[in-house]
């Protein structure tokens, strides 16, 4: 498969009056963190939410007549799946997009929204893919490949042509891998221009197929891959992605896991003021928790910001554990009177606040005359939740369980 340099100028030029030019900002506390200037690419505040809109028009504007008219299917986990959605849409075209079983809610329904059928099958995306293609030579329509497309990875690619146009002596941009289309999009285009930037993908570690391809690892068989990081949750790496982009233009391919995502999440929430799904959030994930050799100046892509509003306060309370920010211990004490103020002083002495407490006198391992307190306490970092135990500890509590 091949992309050019100019295919991508030429996506520019179409897509010029209909993307957003989302926002590139230079974040301090980023960069106070990382000890490199950063900047933040916002495509989760492109139309749809995420870059996925680039690559899904600028293939359909391109098809033909009869491909149009013959309609077009699609696979997706979500955001692939609302940017051909609208599309087709804008295009006058029919759409059929199919998602696996397991999306969220939000992510299908925008879709539906958007005007497109949507048809739910499978756990994971690669079920769903197999299905699309089943109904590709079914119905006869015209199938949008979320990835593997040259006109998909070239409005991806645009991407790579605003940061520059931005922060022209980047050094490096850090990008999320799913299927690849963003990575080689922007990888091509950034070193069509420089070739000096580094360019660091990363994948979540419950589905790092391409992050072994690349490393030269073997592949895991992965039935279903349970992750936040849902949009990049691709079961089998494609070789052509890797052969004739990833391996010739991107330096470096990590993973994160769901605890670095989520404490990703939570710090763009609080610093940056901005909302990213799970897959949006990698890039900052790995810039936060790898060690990367970043240079002087990094962009990092903030790909999307469809999260399913029902898991935003877990992945919040599990992002703020791991900073420090929420703590969850529990106790075992005398069961006597006084005990319970004693241990709730010797919180107060430390500065915390109490959001729960809870006593437990029939778990197994307690004797007649012990009891289990469970605290959910506000705290304000690792080293705080530390103070806070060697103060219960020194009321005579046991300390069994801290999160």
């Amino acid at each position: 498969m091949k992309v050019s340099f100019a295919d991508i100028q030429k996506a520019r030029e179409l897509l010029k009056d209909i993307i957003c030019p989302t926002e590139m900002s230079h974040s301090i506390s980023a960069s106070n963190l990382l000890k490199s200037e950063v900047y933040l690419k916002f495509e989760n505040t492109q139309r749809t939410g995420s870059f996925k809109f680039r690559g899904a028009y600028n293939k359909i504007s391109n098809l033909t007549a009869d491909e149009k008219a013959r309609g077009v299917v699609a696979s997706s986990a979500g955001n692939h799946a609302q940017g051909v959605a609208l599309s087709a849409k804008l295009a006058g075209v029919k759409s059929t997009i199919v998602m696996p079983e397991t999306a969220s809610i939000s992510k299908a329904s925008a879709t539906r929204d958007y005007g497109a059928n949507v048809v739910l099958k499978g756990e994971i995306y690669d079920e769903a893919f197999e299905h699309a293609q089943k109904l590709e030579k079914e119905h006869g329509y015209t199938f949008v490949h979320p990835y593997q497309d040259p006109y998909v990875i070239a409005g991806q690619g645009t991407i790579g042509i605003e940061i520059l146009e931005k922060v022209p002596d980047l050094d490096t941009v850090i990008v999320p891998i799913g299927g690849g289309g963003l990575i080689s999009g922007v990888a091509l285009a950034v070193k069509a221009i420089n070739p000096k930037i580094r360019v660091i993908g990363v994948q979540s570690d419950r589905s790092p197929g391409m992050a072994h391809l690349y490393n030269k690892q073997p592949l895991s068989q992965i039935k279903r891959a349970a992750t936040i990081a849902d949009g990049i949750a691709i079961k089998n790496p494609s070789q052509v992605m890797l052969d004739s982009f990833i391996s010739k233009y991107v330096d470096q391919v990590v993973t994160v896991s769901d605890d670095e995502i989520a404490e990703a999440i939570v710090f763009l929430m609080e610093r940056a003021k901005t909302v990213a799904e799970g897959s949006g959030a990698a890039a900052m994930a790995a810039a936060m928790s790898r060690g990367l050799d970043l240079g002087k100046k990094t962009c990092v892509i903030i790909s999307g910001g469809n999260i399913d509003l029902n898991i935003v306060s877990k992945i919040i309370d599990r992002g703020q554990i791991l900073r420090g920010r929420l703590c969850e211990l529990s106790v075992i004490v005398d069961d006597l009177p006084g005990n319970l103020s004693r241990l709730t002083q010797a919180i107060a002495s430390q500065k915390a606040n109490i959001l729960e407490v809870r006593h437990d006198r029939v778990s197994k391992g307690l004797s007649l005359r012990e009891t289990r307190i469970d605290f959910v306490l506000e705290t304000t970092s690792i080293e705080h939740v530390e103070r806070i135990k060697r103060a219960l500890e020194e009321t005579g509590a046991k300390v069994i369980q801290s999160t």
